[in-house]
């Protein structure tokens, strides 16, 4: 170690080994090539800093072969600057190849900035979520059915990108999906894993429509497989849900004036088809409690009919007479429950089904 520093030392002392030093400066070309290497060094991080990093460096090493060439006429700097511009055009190459291969198509990066990128999901991530849909995405015709009720089973989850879809139940209209909602979203919390089932409504596409789907075993798998995704796709399909109950509470409401709570089972009953079935039942029960009601009240029993009154004592003659406005006893439960359905009679007698909406709606 000793001997290496005395002969640095030695080197420094003795002076610059050049016998003469030129007096002319080099050409333009090899200033330019140390501005761009200069220029390229000063580059960021990241896939855009890379490119500026390595663009510029290539620029510069380029310049320094033809410096080399024309001007030094060294056959070493010609080669050491044409092995690092080789090297800096590759590293271009390969990211321009990994750029292309993380390109998505159009509608799954539109899908990307208007449903993931504000929930910060990560892009490797979403990547993962479209692999599972096998990025294909299928279109519908106008008045082309994706689902019919009773028949269609719940086999895979779908989210609509492009158009409108109406969704039907009995004929009657329910609500419209617009672009970047779920589609049966419903029916697949409906369901756990192991089970199967069939959808409860038609839904048709009113203009030409665009939309990807998810096998519900392969969706399943990356479920259970990534938390991540799967709370995601929970927080997703929730916020989905809600938003068609409003609707419908939203239409109830412009309907008849009078808003729901969608928290209570009531709504089903105002919502659900087979109120409609079961409307004569319910009012001819209600015809008979309404009867039962009103009839006359039976004879009394023939040993109270055969009982003679009591002459009063004359104790009890000497009490004072009761005021006129004595206060009544609490009516007996079964008395409450005989006049309710009289006050109520002609209400139950006149409710049918509320209508949803009319089958045949304006377009929006």
């Amino acid at each position: 170690m000793s001997t290496n520093s005395s002969t640095v030392g030695q080197l420094l002392l003795q002076g610059s080994a050049c016998i003469s030093w030129k007096q002319d400066v080099e050409g333009a070309v090899y200033h330019l090539a140390n501005c761009l290497l200069l220029l390229g060094f000063m580059g960021g991080s990241g896939v855009y800093g890379c490119f500026y990093l390595f663009g510029f460096l290539s620029a510069g090493y380029l310049c320094c072969v033809l410096w080399g060439w024309f001007s030094a006429c060294g056959v070493d700097i010609v080669l050491w600057s044409f092995l690092l511009a080789l090297v800096c055009l590759l590293q271009l190459a390969h990211l321009v190849y990994r750029l292309r291969e993380d390109t998505l198509p159009e509608e799954f990066d539109l899908l990307y900035k208007a449903l993931y990128l504000p929930l910060q999901v990560p892009l490797q991530t979403y990547k993962e979520i479209v692999h599972c849909c096998e990025e294909q995405v299928l279109t519908l015709a106008t008045e082309q059915t994706y689902a019919v009720e009773g028949e269609t089973p719940i086999n895979r989850l779908s989210l609509l990108l492009s158009g409108r879809v109406r969704v039907s139940q009995d004929g009657q209209f329910l609500h419209y999906i617009f672009p970047y909602q779920f589609m049966d979203s419903p029916e697949w919390e409906s369901l756990q894993p192991s089970e199967d089932g069939v959808f409860q409504v038609t839904l048709t596409a009113e203009t030409s429509c665009s939309y990807i789907s998810w096998p519900r075993k392969s969706l399943h798998l990356l479920l259970t497989k990534e938390r991540y995704i799967s709370c995601l796709f929970s927080a997703l399909l929730g916020y989905d849900i809600s938003e068609k109950l409003y609707t419908l509470n939203d239409k109830l409401f412009a309907k008849f004036g009078l808003r729901f709570d969608i928290r209570l089972p009531s709504l089903y009953h105002v919502l659900g088809p087979t109120a409609a079935g079961a409307g004569p039942e319910s009012e001819k029960g209600d015809e008979e409690v309404c009867e039962s009601s009103v009839s006359p009240p039976q004879g009394t029993p023939t040993s109270l009919q055969q009982t003679a009154p009591c002459s009063p004592s004359p104790a009890a003659t000497n009490l004072p007479a009761p005021p006129s406005r004595a206060r009544m006893s609490r009516p007996d439960s079964g008395i409450l429950a005989s006049r309710i359905p009289l006050q109520s009679c002609s209400q139950v007698i006149s409710r049918g089904q509320a209508p949803l909406a009319p089958t045949h709606t304006p377009e929006l």
